[in-house]
């Protein structure tokens, strides 16, 4: 386990997931339900901290990327806020990442919701939703419950039913390069990717912290990877 850096004015919360003292660092960059992860974090036993302090991420043993509002937005708040350098490096040390929503769009190179660029850590891109004619009538966002139909087996889902139901507000969604990268897909007038894996780098379109069981599990997964 990492050395937990100083306290100051950072949340901790929680006890061990399963005995196994790890400190989850859930990155604050100003756009995300932080608390509500925090909280769904202590619900699994997980010690978890909500920290936008370099040194204090770079410490963790696991980091969530949240995220709620425009691509741009949020680049540029991790940017304003120093922490590109130390997100970058703690994702390439090997370090379980989970970007959430937001965070899995600013994980990958680029997106037509903006001009910055992405972190750039999984290749691909994020897109709007473009219904072909028949799905003309679906609205955009795509807002409530939908299932996640798993491409391949990952730890991160484990423990889950086939009829896995998480929640999901989005406009824009992530397309992977390499198809080995989508470990689920959701479909909205088409399939998208819902959940990705490369390495030890995750993202989820939906909010497992908003999404019951289904997510409580997800994020106790998260806690236990190895």
């Amino acid at each position: 386990m990492r050395q937990v850096v100083g306290e100051s004015k950072s949340a901790v919360e929680g006890s061990a997931a399963g005995g196994c003292a790890v400190l989850i660092a859930i990155v604050d960059y100003g756009m995300g339900n932080l608390g509500s992860i925090l909280n769904m974090l202590k619900r699994v036993g997980a010690t978890a901290r909500i920290s936008g302090n370099a040194d204090e991420i770079a410490q963790a043993d696991r980091v969530i990327l949240p995220g709620v509002g425009a691509f741009d937005t949020g680049m540029q708040n991790l940017s304003d806020a120093g922490l590109i350098q130390v997100l970058t490096r703690v994702a390439h040390s090997g370090i379980p990442v989970l970007g959430i929503c937001l965070g899995m769009h600013v994980i990958m190179e680029r997106s037509e919701e903006g001009s910055l660029p992405g972190l750039g850590w999984v290749k691909g891109e994020v897109i709007r939703f473009r219904f072909a004619p028949q799905g003309a009538n679906l609205r955009v966002p795509h807002m409530g419950w939908n299932t996640v139909t798993l491409q391949r087996e990952d730890p991160l889902l484990a423990g889950s039913d086939a009829d896995r139901r998480f929640y999901f507000v989005h406009s824009f969604h992530v397309v992977c390069s390499n198809p080995s990268d989508v470990v689920g897909t959701t479909e909205y007038g088409y399939l998208f990717p819902s959940v990705l894996r490369h390495g030890n780098i995750m993202g989820t379109q939906f909010h497992p912290e908003k999404s019951h069981r289904f997510g409580m599990q997800l994020l106790d997964n998260f806690a236990r990877l190895t």
